[in-house]
């Protein structure tokens, strides 16, 4: 199930969709996002995070994860670590680690947790 909702999230990206990636995210106001140089409250700011790049005229480059491991810390709570790669044509732009907790919500996982270096 975890691989499946993290090749969706991945194809939501790659097709231009932004509410079907952030769609992955729990809605709720506790939902956090930590990156490089920020942490992040609730989908919504994810999602302002993102638009840039979803925008006529960004830079949507082609996303993947690798290496998927997840750790069942509990029946409705999950640790997935991997690495995504952010593609354009045969060139990587970006890669790092990622950590997302995930709980069941809504007939599936997501992601209460994301922590993307």
């Amino acid at each position: 199930e975890i691989a499946a909702m993290m090749d969706s999230s991945a194809r939501a990206w790659n097709r231009g969709d932004l509410d079907g990636f952030v769609a992955f995210y729990d809605p709720a106001m506790t939902t956090t996002f930590v990156g490089p140089r920020t942490v992040l409250h609730g989908p919504a700011a994810i999602r302002e995070t993102y638009a840039p790049r979803f925008a006529p005229g960004g830079l949507l480059d082609s996303l993947s994860f690798e290496n998927v491991e997840v750790d069942i810390l509990a029946p409705d709570v999950v640790n997935v670590i991997a690495y995504y790669r952010l593609m354009r044509g045969d060139s990587t732009t970006a890669r790092g680690p990622t950590s997302l907790v995930m709980r069941p919500r809504g007939g599936g996982w997501r992601i209460v947790h994301d922590h993307s270096s």
